[in-house]
């Protein structure tokens, strides 16, 4: 199993506003991928920025390349992103699952 792992900041005054927007577009675009095994949904204020991170577990890389592309690294991101994030991070990062408990 693979971990996708992806990081985006917010003003603070957008953090539900922004879990919403997550949780009604695109956690459902992850989940309908075949292949994907499960999702973490993180989030924090710290001052007046609000961190997300979201770590997709997949049952493969080639699954990952499905959903995000043969360039599978750069990050995917929605076009209502850009009415939120104050930057757009250009890479995830990969990591393989030896445990999970």
């Amino acid at each position: 199993m693979m971990a996708r792992i992806w990081h985006g900041v917010t003003k603070a005054e957008h953090f539900e506003e922004y879990t919403a927007f997550m949780k009604s577009i695109a956690i459902p675009d992850y989940k309908k991928t075949t292949g994907f095994v499960k999702l973490s949904f993180l989030r924090r204020i710290e001052a007046d920025i609000a961190h997300f991170t979201l770590i997709t577990y997949w049952e493969n890389l080639e699954v990952i390349k499905h959903f995000a592309g043969d360039d599978y690294e750069i990050a995917k991101y929605y076009p209502k992103d850009q009415d939120y994030l104050l930057e757009f991070e250009e890479k995830v990062q990969h990591f393989e699952v030896f445990a999970d408990e």
